[in-house]
């Protein structure tokens, strides 16, 4: 058994605000303190620039149901400053009308400026045009690169204060990564391949913080030597278990990036993680003297445009509490809530500074905090991966495999991470709007440029980023050369970058594309050339500029070397003569929108699959309803979509996970770009292989609901509605029993009851079926519960089904409902 007592040493002193009074804010090595109470706060990152400011409301109010304290956001450099000197706050960009609508929730805001973030964003943040300063050197003790971003930093800090954003000011923005800003972004990464240079610039960064004077402190992301006064903190999945903890006795233990599941890439299949997981991590966190959880991400939202990052896919953390389109999660987003809700009911002894641990067994161990017998609440952890029955305070605890437990009054288990009370959902795609007649379609095909139409020379092969400057995914790369008889001949290229297709005489040959885990491939094709003249074109494609890793200025990406083998000899291009053109045509007309869209000869749509690189262009009107719209590309290929001159971004239907299913087919369409009717959709189609016929236009709601708990479960903290407990009435609520909740979306209501059974039911809500004890009468007694109603709930107990038909055996609930 150890004890310790926490000191409380004031470092900063700072002001935060919560619905718009000032307060006054200090911290000490357990929390952050507001008003003179120590507080755990939860946070949740919503980034501004993958929604839409008429989702904003909405996505705020849902974190503040779900019981997040803290919004957390980056701020991109790229966005704000695309050209030097030239500012943009409009539209999604809109950062102070962002903050000042958490503000409205009643939360605090978390601002990470950067000015570098990572986040699968395009280039980390960071401008491109920062990559042509002369002399510059990203991210490290580099005068070029730290006058540029002192210079930004300071324009954002400006910005906050002449807006009262900042907690002092009587604004949402509090302390450091417990929710400020950050200074600089997962920095250990790559601090090591600078050495002395990132040792100086850390220091400099430091310095740089305490300047800019915003009466906050800083924080730094996976940065265990962070100097004071910035804050180390944790980035991971299991922060509990491997973060070492603060650099200082004086600094709180904060987890800047608890990750929900995992960024996309194409090729690649989703990253799971399971409510229980988070949960638990969470609540172990917690119990090793955590005090601040920020959820990267509780609402990832769509990488709209081309801002993702290289191969990342344009929907973003889809499986977060609330997904792409800001739905509910279920059971996350509910199991999150009852989870917090708990932690919330052991604020003050798990803040009162004194903690003792107990072992329990081997890899069972008891968290137990308070000063005094009526003020006490303990979190018991199991993390072997077997049930576990301990003796804690002369009482017996079964403790669930891989799980943790939490006792507000160190007697009662108000919530366990791996019992699950919430429902869980099931969202479906409905088609409103087939594409499917060829007159609703025409098309526009791009010509293939020669090499005297390019008006960029080089006697060398170029890289593609300095080339076109991010304008574009595409380079196209052309030469010329003689050939004495026309002859089969083998056209290879060695290309480090993300796709690549070949073009000999303006007729296509084929493509080759590489992977996230490995740019470099090699396009190998058979072609014929003509006797004379010959005019070999290369489209250059990126999927996303690099985001990461140390010298991201040096960057090459493009074709390595170029060379043909005609059956006698072999012809090496490199140090040909070479034309250059970035883009497409289609792109410099802007052909997507509607005045663009009149400067080229459009076509009735034809089914010919002869050549790549076709635009198409149809008009669709708006479903019916509230419920989110989504394109669905299951019949394209590659490409890029617009919705009234606005890009929903790239997509890569064709490229396929190991176990055969595209990365993504459905594309977020805001209601926000949206005309009642006749909306312009123009698709630029990069593959032979796509089929416009096939699109549709879905909309998305979550039409099933399911729930599955034990009379084992707690009951739950929180219901629909009452609200959340305290500690005055912990006494009542735990006599009651655990219950299946159900709650259809708003405008809906359970109209059938799909099954149910109350006993042993096989399988879970993915998949069930009613097992050797079932008590006969569920179906009836759930229909009465719920039918009609847009929210019910069934208490798991023998009586409410009319008795025990196999004593002595753990029961559940099992019921799956159709909301419409």
């Amino acid at each position: 058994m150890t004890t310790f007592q926490y000191s409380l040493v004031f470092l900063v002193l700072m002001a935060v605000i919560v619905a718009g009074d000032v307060a006054n804010v200090t911290y000490d090595g357990r929390s952050l303190i507001i008003d003179g109470e120590h507080k755990i706060l939860f946070s949740g990152s919503i980034h501004y620039t993958r929604s839409t400011p008429q989702m904003w409301p909405s996505l705020i109010a849902k974190a503040k149901s779900g019981g997040i304290d803290v919004v957390d956001t980056y701020v991109f450099w790229n966005v704000h400053e695309p050209q030097q000197g030239q500012f943009d706050f409009s539209g999604s960009r809109d950062i102070v009308k962002f903050i000042k609508e958490v503000k409205n929730h009643g939360l605090y805001v978390c601002l990470r400026i950067g000015p570098f973030i990572q986040g699968e964003w395009s280039y980390g943040g960071l401008p491109f045009w920062l990559h042509n300063v002369q002399g510059i050197v990203f991210r490290t003790d580099n005068e070029p690169f730290k006058y540029h971003m002192k210079r930004y930093a300071k324009m954002i800090v400006k910005l906050m204060k002449s807006e009262n954003l900042y907690a002092s000011q009587g604004g949402p923005i509090i302390l450091s990564q417990l929710c400020a800003k950050q200074i600089e972004n997962e920095y250990g990464m790559v601090g090591r391949a600078f050495r002395q240079e990132g040792k100086s610039y850390v220091k400099w960064t430091a310095k740089l913080a305490v300047e800019l004077d915003t009466g906050v402190p800083w924080v730094m992301c996976k940065q265990d030597d962070a100097p004071d006064p910035l804050v180390n903190a944790c980035n991971g999945r299991q922060c509990g278990e491997t973060f070492k903890g603060p650099n200082s006795p004086n600094k709180p233990a904060i987890w800047t990036e608890n990750w929900t599941s995992f960024y996309q890439t194409y090729g690649e299949e989703p990253l799971i993680r399971s409510a229980e997981d988070i949960a638990f991590h969470v609540a172990l966190f917690i119990a090793k003297n955590g005090s601040f959880v920020n959820y990267y991400m509780y609402h990832g939202g769509t990488n709209f445009g081309r801002n993702a990052s290289q191969f990342v896919i344009t929907s973003y953390y889809d499986q977060a509490p609330l997904d792409e389109y800001g739905l509910l999660r279920q059971p996350k987003w509910g199991h999150l809530k009852e989870l917090h809700a708990a932690v919330k009911l052991c604020e003050e002894p798990l803040l009162s500074g004194l903690q003792t641990t107990i072992s329990l067994g081997k890899l069972q161990t008891a968290f137990v905090f308070g000063k005094k017998a009526n003020l006490c609440a303990a979190i018991l952890v199991n993390q072997d991966k077997c049930e576990s029955t301990v003796q804690f305070r002369n009482s017996s605890y079964r403790l669930s495999p891989k799980s943790v437990s939490v006792l507000p009054d160190c007697k009662n288990v108000a919530f366990n991470t791996a019992k699950v009370n919430a429902q869980y959902n099931t969202r479906t795609r409905k088609a409103r709007q087939n594409l499917s007649s060829p007159q609703m379609w025409e098309e526009f095909t791009e010509t293939v440029p020669s090499f005297s139409e390019t008006s960029i020379r080089s006697e060398s092969l170029l890289e593609h980023m300095n080339t076109t400057q991010d304008t574009s995914d595409y380079l196209w790369q052309t030469t010329r050369f003689q050939q004495s008889e026309g002859a089969p001949s083998v056209l290879k290229v060695n290309h480090l970058g993300h796709a690549l297709h070949a073009f000999v005489n303006g007729r296509f040959i084929g493509s080759m594309h590489g992977t996230f885990k490995a740019h470099r491939f090699l396009l190998e094709k058979n072609m014929s050339l003509n006797n004379g003249t010959n005019n070999l074109a290369l489209l250059s494609v990126m999927v996303g500029l690099p985001n990461s890793g140390a010298h991201l200025e040096r960057r090459v990406v493009g074709s390595r070397s170029v060379k043909i083998w005609n059956g006698r000899y072999q012809l090496y291009f490199n140090n040909y003569s070479w034309g250059y053109q970035v883009g497409l045509k289609g792109e410099k007309f802007h052909v997507y929108t509607e005045d663009g869209s009149a400067k080229v000869q459009w076509k009735q749509y034809r089914d010919s699959k002869s050549q790549p690189l076709t635009w198409y262009k149809a008009s669709f009107d708006t479903p019916e309803g509230e419920d989110p719209v989504a394109l669905n590309l299951g019949s394209m290929g590659k490409g890029e979509a617009w919705v009234n001159g606005q890009s929903i971004g790239r997509y890569w239907v064709s490229f396929h996970t190991y176990k055969g299913n595209p990365s993504q087919i459905w594309y977020h369409i805001p209601r926000s770009f949206l005309k009642p009717n006749s909306n312009l959709l123009v698709i630029l189609e990069e593959e032979r292989e796509g089929n416009p016929l096939g699109i549709t236009i879905d909309t998305v709601s979550v039409t099933e609901v399911c729930g599955h708990v034990s009379n084992t479960n707690p009951h739950p903290v929180i219901s629909p509605r009452k609200k959340g407990l305290n500690r005055k009435n912990l006494t009542y609520r735990y006599d009651r029993k655990p219950k299946v909740q159900l709650q259809c979306p708003t405008g809906r209501k359970i109209s059938k009851i799909l099954f149910a059974s109350f006993g042993t039911p096989n399988g879970s809500c993915g998949s069930y079926s009613i097992g050797s004890c079932h008590s006969p009468n569920s179906l009836a007694v759930v229909q009465k519960a719920c039918l009609k109603k847009s929210r019910c709930s069934v208490p798991v107990w023998s009586k409410t089904f009319g008795g025990d038909s196999c004593p002595h055996t753990v029961k559940s609930l099992l019921v799956r409902a159709q909301c419409s």
